[in-house]
């Protein structure tokens, strides 16, 4: 039976963070708030996790899940040949709604998808994310909703679609942002903009401006 925790009120969120953290190391998923949408998360080095996570969505392989962080830090361990640019685009958006494409460390012992070997990378600006990512490392992090439907703004979205295939639901109350990051491949000489979402092409050249636009 999933169990849902209200963010808002001090002392459930205090003992939801420490469920969710418990059900991670545990293997099992979590839905958790984010500065853009809802996203349900399982450990990132979990095979069997992220397997069951992309099962809980109906998705396939072929669309890897990205991997949300607690601190810039972090991404030392996770990313190798990471631009100077790259590094610019994290001090000037992370946290943030941006997500970074990046080449992985060939030696992590992680299964995200079909990703090439690269992953998709981002620091969330939101408390209750932050505070559970500082806890229990790296996660692999989707939009928590059913492939095909619409990503949800608030936990009773995440919790009808998804239901008892998640263990433990973080509601942090409506979501402030309603678009889905931006993403950028910087695994280039040149970062490239994949998807606009809350940060504009505009936006992002001011710290890259030779950024291109996939077509």
């Amino acid at each position: 039976m999933a169990r849902r925790y209200d963010c808002n009120d001090a002392t459930d969120r205090k003992t939801g963070l420490r469920e969710a953290a418990s059900a991670v190391r545990r293997g099992e998923l979590v839905v958790l708030p984010t500065d853009t949408l809802y996203g349900i998360g399982a450990d990132a080095f979990s095979p069997e996790a992220v397997h069951d996570l992309l099962a809980a969505k109906g998705r396939g392989r072929g669309m890897p899940t990205p991997v949300l962080i607690g601190s810039p830090n972090t991404l030392h361990g996770l990313v190798t040949d990471f631009s100077e640019q790259a590094w610019e685009l994290v001090d000037a958006f992370w946290p943030g709604a941006l997500t970074l494409v990046a080449k992985h460390q060939p030696s992590l012992a992680w299964d995200l998808g079909d990703t090439n070997g690269t992953v998709a990378v981002r620091m969330p600006l939101h408390p209750v994310a932050i505070e559970l990512l500082t806890e229990v490392g790296p996660m692999a992090v989707s939009s928590a909703n059913l492939s095909g439907q619409p990503a949800p703004e608030d936990c009773d979205a995440a919790r009808e679609m998804l239901g008892d295939s998640v263990s433990v639901y973080l509601d942090g109350g409506p979501t402030p942002g309603i678009q889905p990051s931006s993403i950028v491949d910087v695994t280039g000489k040149v970062p490239v903009l994949l998807r606009e979402g809350a940060l504009s092409a505009e936006q992002l050249r001011e710290v890259v401006p030779d950024l291109e636009v996939a077509p």
